[in-house]
């Protein structure tokens, strides 16, 4: 009875990454999308680590197929990453405050971390110290959006999945 309730959590947390990164194809304003939700959700609700990095780079990398690739992809696969993780920290410890903490520090991560390869792989801003201030500056007001958007649906996922897990026997926790 056990391995059938892990099933049924393993197919719906992975439907629920894979419906998300499906969002990402849709018109959406810049940045508001649920890459960090996804990956957070992932590293939190995989009980297998490697799942909770193969199951969400899948759908961020098919959807990216779509969308097309770009210079600095690693740097965004990089925060991804980040993101995973502090989904995994956030395992058995998943309250209101905790989940909003995490979706601040994965997007504060995920700024620095992209603009800096934004600096890094273009030509938009001199190889300079001023150059790199310039790539943060021009990056606040995505992060704005990246941050409202990922506030926005991690309420949706996390608040969604808990009260599965309240109406859904297999999905409760053990």
């Amino acid at each position: 009875m056990r391995t059938k309730g892990l099933t049924i959590q393993l197919i719906t947390v992975s439907a629920i990454i894979f419906a998300l990164a499906l969002f990402r194809l849709l018109p959406h304003w810049p940045n508001v999308s649920p890459v960090a939700a996804m990956a957070l959700f992932g590293g939190a609700y995989f009980a297998d680590k490697r799942l909770a990095f193969v199951v969400p780079f899948a759908a961020l990398f098919l959807s990216d197929i779509l969308l097309g690739l770009h210079n600095s992809m690693i740097f965004v696969y990089g925060g991804f990453a980040l993101t995973v993780v502090i989904g995994i920290m956030l395992q058995n410890r998943i309250t209101f405050t905790n989940t909003a903490f995490a979706v601040v520090a994965s997007s504060v991560l995920f700024f620095l971390l992209t603009n800096f390869g934004t600096w890094l792989t273009s030509a938009l801003y001199a190889k300079t110290g001023a150059g790199l201030v310039q790539a943060y500056v021009a990056g606040i007001p995505f992060f704005q959006n990246s941050l409202l958007g990922n506030l926005a649906y991690a309420a949706l996922i996390f608040g969604g999945y808990s009260l599965m897990q309240k109406n859904v026997s297999a999905l409760q926790a053990r």
